[in-house]
Order: structure tokens, then sequence, then C-alpha cells
């Protein structure tokens, strides 16, 4: 977990006072959300700032915990400005990939910093396969067994739109940290070539599923 680095802390206060805005102004929510039909009308920043807009604190909270401890493995690899591309690249490819699974339903709205949180959390297991994360905060397994499974389950999500939640948008942030850590740091490829292939299954399988037209 380590100290709070200033750069996590600003991403975090910024969401935070994005977030608080939204909670009190809903003009200024609606604005910013990601909105498929504003979008297409020609709000793409939408793509950008909705990841910085929360449902609730709650769901705020979740997130910014999220980031909280995994962002100091990504710095330490990474570096600052990597760790900023990660975050930054994945919430855009998080929502990339929801637009391209929604782009034709009108009514399909987001919010969420999950798709950057995604990516971090990813780019961190990538870097760290050793590391044990708490299944429920109690049961501790491998980063790269979570990892794995967790985007078999965000697929099977996707497929049966399991819950309010944006399947696609955690997908694609985590495929998002995953290529971008594989770009910024290739020794992964010689040190954790095992997981590298094994973290790539799920995403191997979207694609399949996507073009036999199963999702």
């Amino acid at each position: 977990m380590g100290e709070l680095n200033l750069v996590t802390l600003i991403i975090i206060g910024v969401n935070v006072l994005v977030s608080f805005k939204g909670f009190k102004d809903d003009s200024f929510f609606q604005k910013y959300k990601f909105n498929i039909a504003d979008i297409n009308r020609g709000a793409k920043y939408q793509i950008l700032t909705s990841g910085f807009l929360h449902v609730n604190t709650t769901h705020l909270l979740v997130n910014m915990l999220t980031l909280y401890f995994f962002a100091n493995s990504v710095i330490f690899f990474l570096g600052i400005a990597g760790f900023i591309i990660v975050y930054l690249a994945s919430l855009v490819l998080g929502n990339l990939l929801s637009y391209y699974f929604h782009k034709k339903d009108m009514h399909y709205t987001a919010v969420g910093a999950s798709g950057a949180v995604m990516g971090v959390l990813y780019s961190a297991i990538l870097l760290r396969p050793d590391m044990m994360l708490g299944l429920f905060f109690i049961i501790p397994i491998p980063a790269y067994i979570f990892g794995i499974g967790y985007l078999f389950y965000t697929i099977y999500g996707m497929k049966r739109q399991v819950g309010n939640i944006g399947h696609d948008a955690h997908f694609g942030g985590a495929v998002g940290g995953y290529l971008l850590t594989l770009l910024l740091a290739s020794w992964v490829f010689e040190e954790h070539l095992l997981m590298v292939l094994l973290l790539a299954l799920p995403i191997v399988f979207l694609f399949v599923m996507q073009k036999m037209g199963k999702i």
C-alpha cells in the first residue's frame, strides 16, 4: 500500500471534486456523463469527462479505494508518466468499448472511473503477478487468478447484461492496462511470460465471441 503518491492524490481529488459537483448539480451531471445520444450528436468529450463522475459516494469510494491500493505498484515500475498514461488511456478505451457495444442504444448512459481503475489494477497484476488479493477482503487469492476470473465474469456480464454495471467499460479498461503495460514495460514478456499469456486468454475469448455474434 505504501504512502499516497502526490499524483494519486491529485487524481483522487479531481474525482472527488467533479463527482460532488455532479451530486449537487444535475445539469452538470447530465452534460458530462457518458450518453450515447449526446455522443452521437457530437459530445465526444463525454468519453473522457464521464470517467470523473460517479453515481453516489459509495460508487466513488469503491473506485478510489481500489486506485489507492494498486496505484503505487504501477508508479514504482512505470513511473508517474507511465501511470498517468495507463489511467487515462484505460478510461478512454473502456468508454470506447462501451460505445462500440451500445452505439445504437440511444438510452444508454454511464459514469465512473471503473475503466481507468481496472486498467491500473490489471497493470499492477501484470507487473506483480505474485501479489495476493483479498477476495471479499477475506479470502487470499493470487492476483493473476483474480484477473483471469474477473475478465471471464465481465464477459458473462456483457452477454447477460448482469446488474446495473458497465461491464464493457471494465473490460476495456482492463485491456488498456494490460496492453499499455506490455508496451511500457517490455521486460514483462521475459519475467512474467506465462502471466502475459494467461491474462490474454479472456481477451482472445471476447474477440472470438464477438466475431461469432455471441456478444
